[in-house]
């Protein structure tokens, strides 16, 4: 069946493609380099690589990426999810590197990796990649207008796709919170557990303030992003060894947000204390508020820290339990459970390789804006892949082909003289589509999330010696372009849906994924390309195709062209009730 999976071939830049030797020689023009060895000054109690410090290096170098990029200062505004792999000990070597993946419109996207050398070993190993958000300053003459990213590498395209979706992540990343807490899903403080041998929160509170002198500050006067989130560290680091009496290791930071600047001669008052803890590991919540003279502080970035204990094994430890103080107490460990339930399903379903996500993910409220991620950006790097090979092609509808690691994917393209956006609206909605696909013998909307995602059922010919019929529970999640030049995009994957047991009389397939893009060529041509990553329940649909002993597609996205052309003068449904 043509309902399946994979992603869609980024359309953001037409790029020559790169001989194998102009690959090795081209360098990113936003790229940069640090290599720092790591002093004993740097270092901690153990020997390692203070984290405040490694944060400090990894802004720094953000940023400088940032400045190239746009020709003017750039401020850190945020540092998404951190996860520390692995400690860097005196004596090794911090390779940091840096590279603007995307710029929107004063703001753009810094992708940060961090990897250890052992100069003596001859041995490399990552710590650590954080994606950094900076926002141009203004100058004389107003808001700056970002030029945009040109993407030329496999690895560029893919990034600067997937960057408008985790831009999208941020942008919702309180409202995931609040709806998390909202919904009841989160237990309640008596649920979590009694009180019998615990520590208070309050033991584990600690303040501390800076002086912000000009060895702190940036080439702008304003407090170094780095070096407020050192501090952070610092304090963080203190919290927990009072939870534990011993000496904890940073695991984990949330997003750092970055809500106003300091300057030379603010003082920053600093504030820390343990929120929860989770058998073997802790959250610290930290602030930071800015103040001088007699002024109210102002907040001006706060942050979310996860520290574990290690034995003499490297193992870690159990920790003691917290009993909070009420009022704010209790609200901060209600919501220390909630973030690690988003840490789960962010480790779970964004952070693994597409490979290493189970096919049928359960959806639930909670975990639906990182099912909904995963399906559009796995789509998009199925996209990005430059070593399609052309399989066969009929009267412009062209077959293409890709096979790596076992997985057999296609894609087929053909051009409309239909506007991109009607024909987005058309293929968005699931229940039309058995109009013109013969492999959709029935398609119904079990379930509308919201606007962009959808859930539908949707039945297929029987194709095994069991003439057992196959359906599938897809979500089905569509994006607007973020800039001009961006596709429209329309992507499917499976997801385990409570109220959709498989049945009986049902053979339950399952898609990896699959999709559309909708290219603009020009204000009435369109480019439709359809992806499609073959696993054991679609690929008896397509075998035949593949092989070239049928016509199969051909016919059926000749169905589809028919299908845009007979509606394309059609009423247009309204953008918000297209699922």
């Amino acid at each position: 069946m043509y309902c399946c999976s994979h992603t869609m071939a980024s359309e953001e830049a037409e790029a020559v493609p790169f001989t194998p030797r102009s690959v090795a020689m081209y360098r990113n023009p936003t790229e940069v380099k640090m290599s720092q060895i790591v002093l004993p000054c740097h270092a901690n109690h153990r020997g390692e690589l203070s984290v405040g410090q490694l944060l400090k290096w990894m802004d720094s170098t953000a940023c400088l990426s940032a400045e190239r990029h746009a020709g003017c200062p750039c401020i850190t505004a945020s540092v998404d999810d951190i996860h520390f792999e692995h400690t860097i000990g005196v004596g090794q070597v911090v390779n940091i590197k840096a590279k603007v993946n995307r710029a929107f419109n004063s703001s753009m996207e810094v992708g940060i990796v961090v990897s250890c050398e052992d100069l003596f070993a001859d041995q490399q190993w990552k710590v650590c990649n954080a994606f950094a958000t900076f926002v141009a300053r203004r100058t004389e003459e107003g808001k700056v207008q970002l030029k945009q990213v040109i993407p030329l590498t496999q690895e560029e395209q893919t990034e600067y796709s997937i960057a408008a979706e985790r831009r999208r992540m941020r942008l919702i990343h309180t409202e995931i919170m609040k709806d998390l807490l909202g919904n009841g899903s989160v237990p309640q403080i008596d649920e979590c557990q009694g009180f019998e041998d615990v520590v208070p929160s309050e033991r584990t509170r600690v303040e501390s303030v800076e002086l912000v002198l000009p060895p702190h500050a940036n080439h702008q006067v304003n407090t170094f992003g780095g070096q407020i989130m050192s501090w952070m560290e610092n304090v963080a680091t203190i919290a927990a060894s009072r939870l534990c009496n011993a000496h904890p290791t940073l695991r984990t930071i949330d997003m750092f947000h970055f809500r106003g600047p300091s300057q030379v001669g603010d003082r920053v008052v600093l504030k820390a204390i343990v929120n929860n803890t989770f058998k073997n590991s802790m959250e610290v919540g930290v602030c930071a508020e800015a103040y001088q003279g007699q002024e109210t502080p102002r907040h001006i970035n706060s942050a979310f820290m996860m520290f574990e204990v290690l034995d003499a094994r490297g193992k870690p430890r159990k920790l003691p339990r917290i009993k909070p103080e009420p009022l704010d107490g209790l609200r901060r460990y209600q919501e220390a459970i909630a973030r690690k339930k988003i840490r789960l399903d962010r480790k779970y379903i964004i952070s693994c390789k597409q490979t290493e996500v189970p096919l049928s993910v359960p959806w639930d409220p909670s975990n639906q804006v990182y099912l909904s991620y995963n399906n559009v950006s796995a789509l998009k790097m199925l996209a990005a892949r430059n070593n399609w090979v052309l399989s066969s092609e009929k009267d412009k509808v062209s077959l293409y082909i890709l096979e790596e690691n076992q997985v057999l994917c296609f894609k087929v393209e053909f051009h409309m003289d239909i506007a991109a956006e009607r024909i987005f609206i058309l293929l968005s909605d699931l229940s039309r589509r058995q109009e013109w696909d013969r492999h959709y013998k029935h398609c119904e909307m079990v379930h509308e999330v919201d606007e962009d995602d959808a859930i539908y059922q949707v039945v297929t010919p029987s194709v095994n010696k069991t003439n057992k019929v196959q359906d599938f529970i897809l979500l089905a999640s569509r994006r607007k372009p973020c800039n001009s030049g961006d596709p429209y995009v329309i992507a499917l994957r499976s997801v385990t849906l409570p109220t959709h047991p498989p049945l009986e009389d049902y053979i339950r397939g399952e898609v990896f994924c699959a999709g559309f893009t909708i290219s603009e060529v020009s204000s009435t041509v369109s480019k439709v390309s359809y992806y499609n990553q073959a696993s054991p329940g679609v690929l008896p649909y397509i075998s035949n195709d593949i092989a070239g002993l049928s016509s199969g597609f051909y016919c059926t996205f000749c169905s589809c062209s028919k299908f845009l052309e007979q509606n394309k003068e059609s009423r247009v449904i309204a953008d918000s009730t297209a699922f």
